[in-house]
């Protein structure tokens, strides 16, 4: 560390919390926005509780396909969960206050989340890719011992990378400003707070984004590439129409997910923050879970007939 930075330190008082900021500070904006949040948040828990409840419930479903639905839907009710709250108390409260372990909790959750999501749509397109393209293979293939380990692995695996990239960014000395320009705890706002090198943090972050999310994107891309020409050869228009119905809003979620994501977490340090950069952060903390149903439940048949059963078999029990 060189001198300036030393005596920059010693002059400093260290960070032992921080601020979060809002969109606005205009009371009606904040309101609005409050509101925003809490229609997507609800509609989003709601969304995933029932496609847990209908893929759990009607045994027809009990096949790869919905067992990685089923999980994704859990997992979006949590990852959503980490952020939303906190944001909505700073919307319409003057406390604007979270600890350094409040923080550091809420960038593990949040990078374990979205390492998770990203490896179950990676999984699930995969799993579409078997079905379209291999389907006389597909039982064996994705069978469920599989399954389970491919989350298992997927689990683990989250809390390794998010816990190495957590414990590298708090290593970090924060003594310039506690005020995190952002509605939640994230690394690159938080990076902005040292009065170190943060290079070291940077490079990391950046081979973790080739690796993980450069890999996960090419692997999807190439399973579409494969189902698209597989799709292109089905007899009928019917049977094209279907499967590109099943696909592309799939490929729609993943690449708002990974696109915004890449767009804050590898923005250079040094630009300075922007409200398009908490815009931005939306598009992947929680545009993803809120979209999910949407496309999984109202676009999917088997969901759909599910519900009406369930509902069917609940109108029925309430009459006796």
């Amino acid at each position: 560390m060189s001198k300036a930075q030393s005596s920059k330190m010693s002059n400093s008082t260290t960070v032992t919390e921080f601020l979060l900021i809002r969109f606005s500070e205009v009371w009606e904006y904040r309101v609005l926005h409050t509101m925003l949040f809490l229609l997507m948040y609800f509609a989003t828990l709601m969304g995933n509780f029932l496609i847990v409840t209908v893929t759990t419930l009607d045994k027809k479903l009990h096949v790869p396909m919905f067992f990685f639905l089923r999980n994704l839907s859990a997992l979006d009710m949590c990852y959503i969960s980490v952020t939303v709250p906190k944001a909505c108390v700073i919307f319409l409260l003057d406390n604007r206050v979270i600890s350094m372990a409040g923080c550091a909790a809420q960038i593990f959750l949040v990078l374990w989340f979205a390492y998770i999501e990203l490896m179950f749509l990676t999984i699930m397109a995969w799993d579409r890719y078997v079905a379209i393209c291999q389907p006389l293979h597909y039982s064996v293939i994705m069978n469920p011992w599989l399954c389970i380990q491919m989350t298992l692995a997927t689990l683990l695996s989250g809390v390794v990378s998010a816990g190495f990239l957590t414990g590298n960014t708090f290593q970090l000395p924060f003594c310039q400003s506690n005020v995190v320009h952002q509605f939640f705890c994230d690394i690159p706002s938080l990076r902005k707070l040292s009065c170190s090198d943060t290079l070291s943090n940077e490079i990391s972050i950046f081979i973790f984004a080739v690796i993980i999310d450069g890999a996960c994107f090419a692997f999807i891309t190439m399973s579409y590439i494969r189902i698209f020409s597989t799709v292109l050869k089905f007899p009928t228009r019917g049977e094209r129409g279907k499967a590109f119905s099943t696909c592309v809003p799939h490929i729609l979620v993943v690449t708002i997910f990974i696109s915004s994501g890449a767009a804050v977490y590898m923005k250079p340090t040094y630009n300075s923050p922007t409200i398009q950069d908490m815009i931005t952060s939306v598009f992947y903390s929680i545009v993803p879970p809120f979209l999910n149903p949407i496309i999984y439940s109202l676009r999917n048949k088997q969901i759909k007939e599910a519900v009406r059963k369930m509902m069917r078999k609940k109108l029925y029990l309430g009459k006796c």
